[in-house]
């Protein structure tokens, strides 16, 4: 099995967060976002990975010269081998995974690194495909699925009318990487972009149309990190779902001072906490040091300083320093708000 992730959008909507690092290398409860969504496919597929390709953006787009080496120390983690692979110009969704071409081969999962989940199910190898989805209130504001005897019968981009609530998170499973290449192929090399990009949903259709049976793969949560208010709150949900599965993310060298930790929190090696009260929903990464605060609902980075502040839905990058009365703030890398 290989797992290919698109990952060269420049997280616009997550600035200045996304400005010193690619969005899907921001750090949550302890490990990037990327690595979390490959680790939860891995669960998922109940199969050994053989290879994880990433498509990133160029430097000249904001990826930082060792974005490569950190997304091989992914891969590594997981035992599989790792390929980065380049996107110069943003093409659409097809055109990405294109530029991975020479990875797609075989059983493969495609996943677009601006998500998380979480699932209990187990993929159906020997289906043709399969599409993650998850039911949604509002269904207008994303590509879904209808179904037809439990599998899918038809793609809607963006319904006025209600077909469907299934909404597509943006992860595939395809039983033949070929086969998904030679669709891709056949767009590029006919210039078939409706939208003015090439698109995946264009290719699903045609693979449904020569038959190809797509399933879907129902999700129990999807968590989005496009936003900061959005990113914080899947911090929150991450922590959830490690207190229940019966994990402890508080580091044993963490020093308390007149201080107390309200579970669940993420806190990394040599933190320091002086006058404070950290939790519930909080995450802090290492070498960072708090005092005389009080920080709930929260998201901050490694080698940080606060002091004085009462935050709640707080999200601060690495090596940020703030002090003041500001609640919901939003600071990213080398900051400071004094």
């Amino acid at each position: 099995m290989k797992i290919i992730v698109p990952m060269a959008g420049i997280g616009s909507r997550l600035r200045p967060h996304t400005l010193t690092i690619p969005k899907p290398l921001t750090v949550i409860a302890g490990k990037p976002i990327v690595q979390r969504l490959v680790e939860d496919i891995t669960s998922v597929v109940n199969q050994p990975i053989e290879e994880i390709a990433f498509i990133i953006g160029p430097a000249a787009k904001g990826f930082p010269s060792n974005t490569k080496d950190e997304l091989l120390k992914i891969a590594s983690s997981l035992g599989a081998k790792g390929n980065v692979y380049v996107q110069e110009e943003a093409l659409g969704t097809a055109h990405a995974i294109h530029c991975a071409k020479d990875s797609l081969s075989g059983p493969c999962v495609v996943a677009f690194a601006d998500t998380l989940f979480k699932a209990d199910f187990t993929l159906d190898a020997n289906a043709d495909g399969a599409i993650w989805v998850k039911q949604v209130e509002d269904p207008s504001a994303f590509g879904v699925v209808k179904l037809k005897e439990g599998v899918i019968s038809d793609f809607v981009e963006k319904p006025k009318e209600f077909v469907s609530d299934l909404a597509i998170i943006g992860i595939y499973y395809f039983k033949d990487g070929d086969k998904l290449l030679n669709e891709i192929n056949y767009l590029i090399d006919n210039d078939i972009r409706p939208s003015g990009e090439f698109q995946l949903t264009e290719v699903l259709e045609n693979l449904k149309q020569k038959g190809a049976q797509f399933i879907p793969g129902k999700v129990d949560a999807w968590m989005d990190c496009g936003k900061k208010d959005p990113t914080v709150d899947t911090n929150k949900q991450v922590l959830t779902f490690e207190q229940a599965d019966g994990n402890n993310l508080v580091s044993k060298d963490v020093i308390l001072e007149n201080s107390e930790i309200i579970q669940p929190c993420y806190i990394g090696e040599n933190v320091v906490l002086k006058n404070t009260k950290v939790g519930p929903y909080v995450s802090i990464g290492a070498n960072s040091v708090i005092e005389d605060s009080t920080i709930v609902n929260s998201l901050i980075q490694t080698n940080v300083q606060i002091s004085n502040a009462n935050l709640d839905n707080a999200m601060i990058g690495n090596h940020a320093k703030y002090n003041g009365k500001y609640t919901s703030v939003s600071i990213g890398d080398y900051t400071e708000l004094t």
